[in-house]
């Protein structure tokens, strides 16, 4: 069983950066939130359970009502429960099917709700990307076109730095004045060290 590592950061703070680093060392990175969106797009079993749970959040063509879903996730707390609630299990089955298939030392498994989803129990190690939180609503504002109250409810609807920082193994630094390749270099030795 090769070693599993998660990845995750609060929104904007750069752990897509992170994650191209880890596949440029030959690291296969498996993206929890795009595989979340591909399930809840084409697994009939899934959609059925979102359906009974929300009611129909799909358009007529069949495909996810993006704007309805991001309402759901970013400003309805116990709809966003029980999204997570029915996604997390199937994403978290999904991954362990990829990771048996992967030849690599480790793989990373990267998740913008590793810890809120509880997986990270079930991994090696974790990594938290850190930014602080003007440097993330400036970056916000400016990728997704949109004010900075928005931006500050986006990071709010997501776990508090603090806490997240207490169930990392690791945290890499990304604040703009901190290189960040030499701190992934780093956890990239240590866990070809470490692998099993």
């Amino acid at each position: 069983m090769r070693l599993q590592i998660g990845l995750t950061g609060g929104i904007a703070s750069g752990k897509s950066i992170v994650a191209e680093i880890f596949k440029s060392l030959g690291i296969p990175v498996y993206n929890s939130d795009q595989q979340a969106r591909w399930l809840m797009q084409n697994s009939p079993e899934l959609k059925q359970q979102l359906i009974n749970a929300l009611g129909n959040i799909y358009l007529e063509d069949g495909s996810l009502n993006k704007p309805l879903l991001r309402r759901f996730v970013f400003a309805d707390p116990g709809k966003r429960q029980i999204i997570n609630d029915i996604v997390h299990p199937a994403v978290n089955d999904n991954f362990i099917q990829w990771a048996s298939k992967q030849e690599s030392k480790y793989v990373v498994k990267e998740s913008a709700l590793l810890f809120e989803s509880g997986n990270y129990k079930t991994l090696d190690f974790n990594i938290l990307v850190f930014c602080p939180i003007p440097l993330r609503i400036k970056r916000l504002i400016k990728r997704d076109k949109i004010s900075q109250q928005a931006a500050l409810q986006k990071i709010k609807a997501q776990m508090d730095e603090r806490e997240k920082m207490s169930l990392a193994d690791f945290v890499i630094i990304n604040d703009k004045f901190t290189p960040i390749l030499p701190q992934v270099l780093n956890l990239h030795k240590f866990f070809l060290i470490h692998a099993f």
